[in-house]
């Protein structure tokens, strides 16, 4: 990509590959994610698309009080 580049190869000398570090690092962490999320696609788990969906404004919500004095 850099051929005869002085100033390129004068930076890895002096800092290090970084783009190469990067990208170990990213592919570690994308091995690391994989391995993580692998339980949620074994059987048993489903895929979540066999669930009922609930419409808006179903389950638990948490009312606001208002401001000002609260009743006892």
């Amino acid at each position: 990509m850099f051929q005869d580049s002085p100033i390129y190869d004068r930076l890895i000398a002096e800092c290090g590959d970084v783009p190469a570090q990067v990208r170990r690092e990213a592919e570690r962490v994308s091995r690391e994610l994989e391995s993580v999320m692998r339980p949620l696609r074994s059987p048993g788990y489903g895929s979540g698309l066999d669930l009922p969906q609930q419409a808006p404004g179903n389950g638990w919500q948490r009312a606001a009080l208002l401001p000002g004095p609260r009743p006892h």
